[in-house]
């Protein structure tokens, strides 16, 4: 599987934007790999975003091989950091993202995983990262 490339920094925004293709086209890892390039290159007091959306990168990357229970961990630690975000009252959404629909995705998903003990389809059940939809 080829990696993306590491260490190319982009505008939030874009970052975003390309991580979503990733996911929707079934490749987690590489979205997992942007988040982390946003989260070593951003500002400090935004990477702990950065890190726990890379953490869900790969605990769907986990899920979608089998690994459940390295899935199921990074899911739940990765809604943990997201949802730290996601509950300031008054913060805008950070670069559009609907961080809330994505941390109920993760636990949703992890709970899944948990249950049916069983991979998932990488596609099916990508996140969506922005708006009121969340997939799966």
């Amino acid at each position: 599987m080829d990696r993306q490339p590491e260490g190319v920094v982009r505008r939030p925004e874009d970052s975003v934007a390309e991580a979503q293709a990733l996911l929707d086209a079934g490749k987690p890892f590489h979205a997992h790999e942007v988040f982390e390039d946003a989260w070593k290159s951003g500002p400090e007091e935004e990477r702990g975003l950065w890190r726990g959306l890379a953490q869900l990168a790969v605990g769907l990357t986990h899920a979608a091989r089998g690994n459940v229970t390295g899935g199921v961990r990074l899911l739940r630690r990765g809604a943990g950091a997201v949802e730290e975000w996601a509950v300031v009252v008054g913060r805008p959404l950070p670069y559009g993202m609907d961080l809330a629909g994505v941390v109920t995705w993760a636990r949703e998903l992890a709970a899944e995983v948990e249950r049916e003990a069983a991979a998932v389809d990488a596609v099916a059940r990508a996140p969506r990262l922005s708006g009121r939809t969340v997939g799966g």
